[in-house]
């Protein structure tokens, strides 16, 4: 079953356009994420609807971040998306008139809903800016690994 990977592709996208001053095109943003700039510009409008974007059009226009990365939660963009299902797997039959497979559904339904309710809150708990701190880190350490490799 194919993944839903919208959240992933917003965080990627709002990372890239978090270390650029200018805007970013759809183009580039769409050649970050590998995909076309119709899915960009489509996901996009959805986060400037949110006021989390801006776009300006132009020569130099483009996507640019326009809230501080810190007021803004993963919760906050999985709700912007439209908030996809969280999970892939569920019940093969809600209506059931079995009684073991209405037992399966309840123990299942229950599970899914605590987990769900636990990763939204985690979600409401990590930023932009949370992210944007775990990069610069990791470019940090990148660099002076590769800094390494050239002195040997």
């Amino acid at each position: 079953m194919k993944k839903n990977s919208r959240l992933s592709a917003v965080l990627h996208a709002l990372l890239h356009m978090a270390e650029h001053d200018e805007p970013m095109t759809s183009d580039a943003l769409a050649q970050c994420l590998s995909t076309n700039p119709v899915v960009v510009r489509r996901t996009m409008g959805l986060l400037r609807d949110a006021k989390i974007v801006t776009s300006e059009r132009g020569h130099a226009g483009g996507w640019r971040i326009a809230v501080d990365l810190s007021s803004v939660t993963l919760r906050q963009l999985h709700e912007t998306l439209g908030e996809p299902a969280i999970f892939a797997i569920g019940n093969s039959n809600e209506d059931s008139q079995c009684l073991v497979e209405q037992a399966v559904n309840a123990a299942l339904e229950d599970t899914f809903i605590e987990a769900e309710a636990l990763l939204l809150k985690r979600f409401g708990e990590i930023t932009l800016a949370d992210l944007a701190q775990d990069f610069a880190r990791r470019h940090a350490q990148w660099h002076q690994q590769k800094e390494l490799e050239n002195e040997s």
